[in-house]
């Protein structure tokens, strides 16, 4: 791995829930929401969102780790729709 322990630490890990056209929701994890955002419209993010575009940011959250980002993006796709709903709806959208 290339780069300083200062630029490493520097990192951020988030989760995020985006609501797709079609009203259906992805989550995902990412180190920069702004240009998966930007992927995700692009169409070339996902491709459960490639068909579902544009896509509007709902929900993120930040993680100290990416293994506990990972970790938390994973409980929240085990999730059922409506839980996922009350998740966006408790808040944690800086978008």
């Amino acid at each position: 791995m290339e780069g300083n322990l200062s630029e490493m630490e520097d990192v951020r890990h988030y989760v995020y829930i985006v609501q797709c056209c079609d009203g259906t929701l992805y989550t995902g994890y990412t180190t920069d929401i702004e240009r998966r955002i930007d992927e995700h419209n692009k169409g070339t993010g996902a491709r459960y969102t490639r068909s579902r575009t544009p896509v509007r940011l709902v929900y993120v959250e930040e993680s100290s780790s990416k293994g506990a980002a990972l970790a938390r993006e994973y409980a929240i796709k085990k999730l059922s729709r409506l839980e996922k709903v009350k998740l966006v709806k408790r808040g944690g959208c800086t978008g």
